[in-house]
Formats: C-alpha cells, structure tokens, sequence
C-alpha cells in the first residue's frame, strides 16, 4: 500500500513521516487502525476539501514504527521506498523535544457538565483540562461545529 499510494521520507522541519493518501473508506479506515496496533498512535481520518480522499499521515517515531513494520529485511518493495524506510530509522528526537502526551476525547458527559457549568475556568477545574480547551469546545458546541447528544 505505501509503496503504491503513499509517501516516506522527511518533513521539511527534518521529522520523518510516513503517509498514505486514499479514495477508498476502507483501506484508510485499516491503515488507522493498523497503525494504533503498531504504534499506539490512533488516528481519525476524514476526506479532504479539495480532492475528497484521506491523507493519513504519522510522523516522527510512529513513522519510524510503521515504517520498520512495512519495509522489514527482504521485503518486495521499490528501491527509493526501501531506503527512505531505511533512512528515516537513523532519526532520534533530540533531547528538547517533548512527546505529546496522548489526547483526552471529549464525551457526551463532559459536554453536558461544560454546558451546564457555562464557564471556562471552572469546567477546566471540574474536567481536569486546561481552560482554553473549554473555552474551545465550548465555542465548538455553541457554534454548531459539535453536536451534543440529548441525555
């Protein structure tokens, strides 16, 4: 698959990535699940504006991750995909560089408690987030961009 329709190599900041772009729901679908497997990395995926395909994308040591899963010893793969895979292994994150830690979902419930509480900061204590990520989900219920689920 990444042969054929994906990308690896290096962002311009000098990160390895690893990348697939794709019409079909399906294989975009099992490359994020495929790669959680892998990684632990998950991804959520939607077609894009432009041309209506997933771009699913995984960067740094995921990428090195996948990419060492896809591009083993001896594997049947282009020779280009076959070094960049080999290429991008020799990156290490330098020791400034912070690992984000993982995302918190937002559920129906703390929805519910941020529309009740009204108010950033005190739904940043109640929810154990920080309050700009209230305020934005905030603005995100209200404006329509997230629907929350009747109780």
């Amino acid at each position: 698959m990444i042969d054929a329709d994906g990308s690896l190599g290096w962002t311009a900041q000098g990160f390895p990535f690893l990348s697939l772009t794709s019409a079909s729901t399906a294989i975009a679908a099992y490359l994020c699940h495929y790669g959680k497997k892998i990684t632990g990395t998950g991804r959520t995926t939607s077609r894009n504006t432009r041309d209506g395909v997933y771009n699913v994308c995984y960067y740094k040591e995921a990428a090195q991750q996948l990419a060492a899963h896809f591009y083993y010893d001896d594997c049947l793969a282009l020779a280009h995909k076959q070094a960049n895979a080999d290429a991008i292994q020799s990156w290490v994150r330098p020791a400034h560089m912070k690992v984000a830690p993982p995302r918190r979902r937002w559920t129906a419930q703390d929805d519910r408690e941020l529309l009740g509480l009204d108010d950033p900061a005190a739904a940043a204590t109640a929810l154990n987030r920080t309050e700009q990520s209230c305020a934005m989900r905030l603005w995100r219920i209200r404006s329509g961009r997230v629907i929350v689920p009747p109780q």
